[in-house]
């Protein structure tokens, strides 16, 4: 499993170099301002340069801050440096839909909170960093299940029951999402290509708890058109826990709702994701005609998460859950610690899933196939040496389950 601590220093380590190299002038922003401070972030952003940085001391800022230049926003001190974004749609607007060739972009040491839609939203624009920041309570705009916040056609409702959630990026390329608390929002991370594809993104050392209606992180295509998808995007080293409870979430979800849409080639790995309202790692693939092929679930501990609903219903609560209506090809789940589950891994699909080298501990069912399609589970541990089916563990249900040879010790020490 990934070391997060190295992972944090890392992602620190990069805001810190883009910081320096991006800035040629700072401006201050303090609360009333003064001594040649701006008493408003927008005001600041508004007179910087490409490549300035806008210092900003503690304090509360009553706004939204849009962003249409390459340039670094750094709070003082992420506790006290607050962006109150209540009575907008978003916090920080990085709008590169209405600048075209935005990039070079960091967003770093603020709490921003009770945002209308998104926290901080990303859009059409690349090398964005948003590092080291709590969003708490935005995409309030949700009321019985629905957004009601009338938004521009650049920044779309979001997934299912919310209005953007909390970090949204959408038409964005080599970007890092990393280090930021996000919590008791509606929703968590959305990753969408609504305005455009979304694609080679870093999303990493995030934690990611309590945000009551949706996923921890989503994955989502919602366009149907070319050019589209979600696609290379890296989920690495995130704590996901507890999300979804009022509504329906998983740790971690990809998801193709329309014909035409396509999440695919995404690399799920080395997160902690327990206690969710839905698997902890949930692909849907709703409709004919989708791509949600190529992505790799590797290295996560997985645990206490409850079962999926719908039409990707699974038998009881489930680790993680392959569906598609359309045939999901080159899946890959490998090294995983699943365990506290009634499922381990469940699968409903016509192709084949293959599934290796994961230690399925403590379940009634290490692998359910519930599809025409095929499980490759060759080569697992079932929580003792006899394999499935022996006195004690894992079981099989379901047809086409290969299952030999197993392995005779878990393959990792349990981590949690």
């Amino acid at each position: 499993m990934i070391n997060r601590p190295i992972v944090a220093a890392t992602g620190a380590a990069l805001a810190l170099a883009f910081a320096h190299s991006a800035s040629a002038a700072t401006r201050c922003v303090k609360p009333g301002g003064g001594s040649g401070c701006t008493a408003t972030i927008s005001a600041a952003v508004a007179a910087a340069n490409p490549g300035d940085t806008i210092a900003v001391r503690p304090g509360t800022y009553a706004e939204t801050v849009r962003i249409t230049k390459p340039l670094s926003l750094v709070g003082a001190e992420q506790a006290s440096t607050i962006i109150d974004a209540s009575g907008f749609a978003n916090g920080v607007l990085v709008d590169g839909f209405n600048t075209p060739g935005l990039a070079h972009v960091l967003v770093t040491g603020f709490t921003i909170k009770d945002a209308g839609a998104e926290g901080v939203f990303v859009t059409n624009a690349s090398d964005v960093s948003v590092t080291a920041n709590r969003l708490v309570h935005n995409d309030r705009a949700l009321v019985n299940g629905s957004c009601t916040l009338i938004v521009p056609p650049n920044s779309p409702a979001g997934e299912a029951i919310d209005c953007g959630e909390a970090i949204h990026l959408s038409g964005v390329d080599h970007s890092m999402v990393a280090s930021n608390l996000v919590e008791d929002n509606s929703g968590g991370i959305l990753i969408s290509d609504d305005s455009g594809p979304t694609h080679d993104n870093l999303i990493t050392d995030n934690t990611v708890r309590r945000n009551a209606f949706d996923c921890g992180i989503t994955l989502a295509s919602h366009n149907p058109v070319a050019p589209n998808g979600v696609f290379h995007n890296t989920i690495a080293a995130n704590d996901v826990r507890e999300n979804g409870l009022s509504g329906e979430g998983a740790g971690v979800g990809m998801f193709t709702p329309a014909p035409g849409t396509a999440t695919y080639g995404n690399v799920v790995f080395g997160n902690t994701l327990i206690g969710n309202r839905l698997p902890g790692v949930a692909l849907h693939s709703h409709a004919p005609g989708q791509n949600l092929n190529d992505n790799q679930i590797v290295g996560n501990y997985i645990a206490g998460n409850g079962a999926d609903a719908n039409d990707a219903e699974t038998p009881g609560p489930t680790g993680i859950n392959v569906f598609g209506v359309t045939p999901i090809t080159g899946t890959t789940i490998s090294q995983n610690v699943i365990e506290r589950e009634e499922v381990a891994i469940a699968v409903k699909t016509a192709s084949t899933v293959d599934a290796h080298f994961n230690d399925l501990q403590n379940h009634h069912v290490g692998v359910a196939n519930l599809g025409s399609g095929s499980v490759d589970a060759s080569a697992n541990w079932w929580g003792c040496p006899g394999g499935p089916q022996a006195r004690g563990c894992a079981t099989i249900t379901g047809p086409n389950v290969i299952s030999t040879p197993w392995l005779q010790r878990p393959v990792t020490a349990r981590r949690r």
